[in-house]
């Protein structure tokens, strides 16, 4: 139990957006929230979730639980991503570029709180099409579940250098 309170003491929280929802009932307009909250942990552990509930602490209580539960590993070289990597999600799309050491991180908005989270500290990002806070989320994670360290891909090309090298 103890090691479960100090594991959530360590990962930072980070609220992207919240939106005031209605729904229109006989007697008028009933409203509620909802809120996309980005949690982070130590060195490419990050993860997403999207509350709602009729209070603004209560839906961002369940983002968080949500995105501690939906939390993924990246492959980081160093303070950076391997290589250059395009996500998309609906009409957003996220281009991610490893950047040399002390440029720090070149994006906007949701992107920029994903990466702080996920303790990426040297990247540039550019958005492409929609803006909605929740695309640009999803797109984010679409490019960064598309990285793989070296020896993944060795792994998985190995037997490729194999067959060749016997031809030749």
């Amino acid at each position: 139990m103890a090691e479960y309170k100090k594991e959530e003491k360590s990962l930072k929280e980070k609220v992207v957006t919240i939106n005031r929802v209605s729904k229109v009932v006989k007697g008028g307009k009933r409203f509620s929230f909802n809120a996309l909250v980005i949690v982070g942990g130590e060195k490419g552990q990050v993860g997403y979730g999207l509350g709602k509930a009729n209070d603004v602490s209560d839906a961002i209580r369940k983002g968080t639980g949500r995105a501690r539960k939906n939390m993924i590993s990246i492959s980081l070289n160093g303070r950076t991503i391997p290589y250059k990597v395009t996500g998309h999600f609906g009409a957003s799309s996220v281009v991610l570029k490893p950047a040399s050491p002390g440029t720090g991180v070149v994006a906007g908005g949701s992107v920029r709180a994903i990466m702080e989270c996920a303790e990426i500290n040297d990247i540039v990002a550019k958005s492409i099409g929609s803006t909605n806070p929740f695309n640009l989320v999803c797109a984010t994670f679409d490019g960064l579940k598309q990285l793989r360290t070296e020896e993944e891909i060795k792994r998985v090309r190995g037997k490729e250098e194999k067959s060749e090298s016997l031809g030749t």
